[in-house]
């Protein structure tokens, strides 16, 4: 049996046509809606979700592409985009009642609610970004041989058809070494959830990969477009992350500073799985960053 989030319903919720996602909800009161990374999926939250909805309604989808939401094929490059992937949370909230909501994400999914922040500042309440830089600013700091452990950002921008090739030759391995390699404690993802990860990312390899390859692409010219007009996200804002820049030489609070006026930026010592490493400290974070 597929691991699930406890005492959360499960619906399908229509976002665009012929594309649904895979919905978590649970808890009562003011909104939050929690974004998965990879090569996770919902699953990620089951234990900050469980916290949170002691106080609010907390929903946690899949994003379009993995776990058991719909995988449309890329057609025109804006499939996968964070702006057309920020439109299905939008989307998915407003189909349960929600007009406005705070919202958070880890690893890609913090670049879809990064997105959405800048895309609908009148729904977004707060926001939260766990380990991630902005796409524009990601690729800025990425040089020399520090740039080795995005190897994966570099192989999934080609064109398509040889990365899917040679990720789909051993998926197994491909995914399973994030999970290996990015965190301090294994232990945080136990085997019924790995399996379930890995599940889901072999499923879903094309998406995935052009999940990836828009952040080479269209998602740079949309923070960029951002960038040049002056384009910030008005509502508070918390960022949790790793303290990597200091390995890679960049101020990552500086950065962040930049797009977001009402900043609170707080490095973290557990590893990059922190919403299943230390569920107590980013539900914390969460519940001081919605008191705002």
């Amino acid at each position: 049996m597929t691991p699930a989030i406890e005492n959360f319903t499960y619906r399908r919720v229509p976002v665009s046509q012929g594309v649904s996602l895979n919905v978590a909800v649970g808890g009562s009161g003011p909104p939050v809606v929690l974004l998965h990374g990879f090569p996770q999926t919902h699953l990620m939250w089951r234990h900050v979700a469980a916290e949170l909805a002691a106080g609010h309604t907390v929903i946690c989808p899949d994003l379009r592409g993995y776990g058991a939401s719909d995988k449309p094929a890329e057609t025109d490059g804006t499939t996968y985009s964070k702006r057309t992937m920020a439109a299905d949370v939008v989307a998915v909230a407003r189909a349960l009642g929600h007009d406005r909501f705070a919202l958070a994400g880890h690893d890609r999914g913090a670049l879809v609610a990064f997105r959405a922040g800048l895309d609908h500042p009148e729904a977004v309440t707060h926001l939260a970004c766990l380990d991630v830089l902005p796409t524009l600013d990601m690729w800025d700091v990425m040089h020399g041989v520090t740039a080795a452990v995005g190897f994966h950002l570099y192989l999934m921008a080609q064109p398509p058809g040889l990365p899917e090739q040679l990720i789909s030759a051993a998926p197994d391995a491909f995914f399973g070494h994030f999970l290996d390699v990015w965190t301090n404690d294994p232990s945080a993802i136990p085997a019924d959830v790995r399996a379930a990860y890995l599940d889901a990312c072999r499923a879903a390899v094309p998406s995935i990969v052009a999940d990836y390859r828009a952040s080479a692409g269209i998602d740079v010219d949309h923070d960029r477009a951002d960038r040049d007009t002056g384009g910030v996200l008005r509502m508070p804002v918390a960022v949790l992350q790793q303290d990597w820049g200091s390995a890679l030489g960049f101020d990552a609070a500086a950065l962040w500073r930049a797009w977001a006026p009402d900043l609170r930026h707080t490095p973290v010592t557990c590893g990059h799985f922190m919403a299943e490493e230390s569920p107590a400290e980013i539900a914390g974070a969460l519940r001081d960053l919605l008191a705002r």
